[in-house]
C-alpha cells in the first residue's frame, strides 16, 4: 500500500484544468535557517491522500536539488546514494539530453543550472484564488526566516484556447499508478507499480530501486527533472505555412508532427479530420493503440506522441520501463491566432518530469525517443516538434502512392533551463529540519 499521507501531492495528482501556477526557486544561505524552513514546509505542503477532496486539485510542493541539499547539511554518506544524475546535475547532462547550441547551459537563463539553485516551490491550481492561499502557505513559511532568498520565480496559466502554445490540447495522457487512487486516462494501459514513480515500493522490474540513504529520508520521495522551454510558435507557424500546400494541409501536416489535431482527437481514432467532440471528450481522447497501426498510416511512428509514448507498438526495448509522469503549464502571452511573425515575447512550457529513474525513463527518453530513430528503425530522425533540430532535421509521414517528406526542420523549442531535483516525503522533511551537523 502506498503510504500517501507521507507522499507530496505533486508526485501523483494530473495537473488540473484549467490551472494556474506558480514555480519559485531559493538559496539557502543559512544553514539552520535551511532546515527551519524544511521544519515549517513539512505542514504546509499538500500530501497524496485524500485525492478526491474539494481541494487536492490546489497543492504546494516542495524540492531540493543537490546542492540544496549540500547547503541543509546533509551528510556526504547519504548524498553518495542519490542517483548519479541528480549528483551531477541537468546542466553537467545537457549533452546527453540535446541540450546543445542555443539550448547549451551557456545560454541558459540565470539562474537555472547553477549551484544557487536549492529549493524549487510549486503553487499549482485550478485558479488564482486558490494558488493565492498556496502562496500564502508559502509565504508564511518564509516568513521572518532570514538566510533564504528567493532568486527567481515564474508565473504560469492556462491560455484562453485551453491549448499548449502551439495550439495543440495539452495535459491528456496520464499513466495509473498502483496504490494511488487515481485512474489513467488510457483505459488500455494497465497501471504500473508504484516504483516506477515512488521511491521504496517495487517497479516494473520485480525489484525495489536503490533509494537515498537512511530510509527515512529516500522512502517515499521520487526525483524530478523541471524545465524551462522557450517555444518559437511563430517559427512553428511559418514552416507550416511555407511547407504546406492549403490551410488544410498545414492543419494536417501539424496533426502529422504531433500525432493529434490540435483539438486533442488523436489520429488513431480519426485519421482523415479533426473532430473536437472526441479531443474535448477525456473518456475517449486517450483510448487508443499504436499496434494496430502498424506502418504508420494513421499515427506516424516518428510524431510527438508516438515517440513520447509507444504504447503497445513494436519498438526496440521495453516501453513500460520508460514510462513517465509529465506535466507542462504554459507561460507568457498567447501569440494571436493567424500571427506568423515573430513578437519577442518569451513563451512556453514549464515542463516537469516525474519519476523514480532519471536515467531509464527522462534521459532515456529524451536521448533515444525525442533526439534519436533508432529504436524506430528511423536513424538519426529527430522528434519534428521537439526535438534539437538545427535547420535540416526530417520528418517522414507513410502516405499512398509514397511517403511524404518534410525538410529543413529547425528548432522549434529552445532550452531555457531546468534542474534535477529530488521531491522528498514528509516525513523525510522533518528528518532535514532536525539534521545537527
Amino acid at each position: 500500500m502506498l503510504e500517501l499521507d507521507d507522499i507530496q501531492s505533486g508526485v501523483l495528482r494530473p495537473r488540473p484544468s484549467p490551472y494556474v501556477a506558480t514555480y519559485i526557486l531559493l538559496r539557502i544561505d543559512d544553514r539552520s535557517a535551511g532546515r527551519e524552513l524544511m521544519r515549517r514546509l513539512g505542514s504546509a505542503v499538500t500530501a497524496a491522500a485524500h485525492p478526491s477532496s474539494p481541494t487536492s486539485d490546489c497543492s504546494l510542493s516542495v524540492a531540493l536539488t543537490y546542492h540544496g541539499l549540500e547547503a541543509l547539511g546533509v551528510p556526504r554518506d547519504s548524498l553518495d546514494t542519490f542517483a548519479w544524475e541528480f549528483r551531477q546535475g541537468m546542466a553537467a547532462r545537457a549533452k546527453a539530453l540535446g541540450d546543445d547550441g542555443e539550448s547549451s547551459p551557456e545560454h541558459w537563463e540565470p539562474p537555472l543550472g547553477t549551484s544557487d539553485v536549492h529549493v524549487v516551490l510549486t503553487a499549482l491550481s485550478p485558479d488564482q484564488v486558490q494558488l493565492e492561499a498556496a502562496l500564502e502557505r508559502a509565504r508564511k513559511a518564509l516568513s521572518e526566516l532570514g538566510g533564504i532568498t528567493a532568486i527567481w520565480r515564474q508565473d504560469c496559466h492556462a491560455l484562453s484556447t485551453g491549448k499548449e502554445p502551439f495550439g495543440f490540447k495539452d495535459g491528456i495522457s496520464h499513466p495509473a499508478v498502483e496504490g494511488s487512487g487515481i485512474p489513467g486516462s488510457n483505459p488500455h494501459e494497465e497501471p504500473l507499480k508504484a516504483g516506477e514513480f515512488v521511491l521504496g515500493y517495487p517497479d516494473e522490474t520485480g525489484g525495489v530501486s536503490p533509494r537515498p540513504q537512511p530510509d527515512v529520508l529516500g522512502r517515499n520521495g521520487t526525483y524530478v527533472a523541471f524545465r524551462k522551454l522557450h517555444q518559437r510558435v511563430a517559427t512553428f507557424r511559418q514552416y507550416l505555412k511555407n511547407t504546406a500546400s492549403s490551410p488544410e494541409d498545414e492543419e494536417l501536416m501539424a496533426a502529422k508532427m504531433m500525432g493529434r489535431w490540435r483539438s486533442g482527437a488523436p489520429l488513431a481514432l480519426c485519421p482523415h479530420h479533426d473532430a473536437p467532440d472526441l479531443g474535448a471528450d477525456a473518456s475517449r481522447n486517450n483510448d487508443f493503440h499504436f499496434a494496430d497501426d502498424p506502418t504508420g498510416y494513421k499515427t506516424p511512428p516518428a510524431s510527438h506522441v508516438r515517440r513520447a509514448n509507444p504504447r503497445d507498438a513494436s519498438v526496440a526495448g521495453v516501453v513500460r520501463l520508460h514510462r513517465m509522469i509529465r506535466r507542462g503549464t504554459a507561460y507568457g502571452p498567447e501569440l494571436p491566432e493567424g500571427v506568423i511573425e515573430d513578437d519577442g515575447a518569451d513563451r512556453g512550457l514549464m515542463f516537469a518530469f516525474i519519476g523514480a529513474h532519471l536515467g531509464r525513463q527522462f534521459e532515456f527518453v529524451q536521448a533515444e525517443w525525442v533526439n534519436g530513430g533508432d529504436f524506430l528503425g528511423l536513424g538519426d530522425a529527430k522528434d519534428p516538434v521537439a526535438g534539437a533540430n538545427d535547420g535540416t532535421g526530417v520528418f517522414s509521414f507513410p502516405k499512398r502512392p509514397i511517403p511524404r517528406r518534410l525538410q529543413g526542420l529547425p528548432r522549434f523549442v529552445i532550452t531555457r533551463g531546468g534542474e534535477y531535483c529530488f521531491m522528498p516525503g514528509l516525513r523525510a522533511l522533518r528528518w532535514l529540519a532536525e539534521l545537527r551537523t
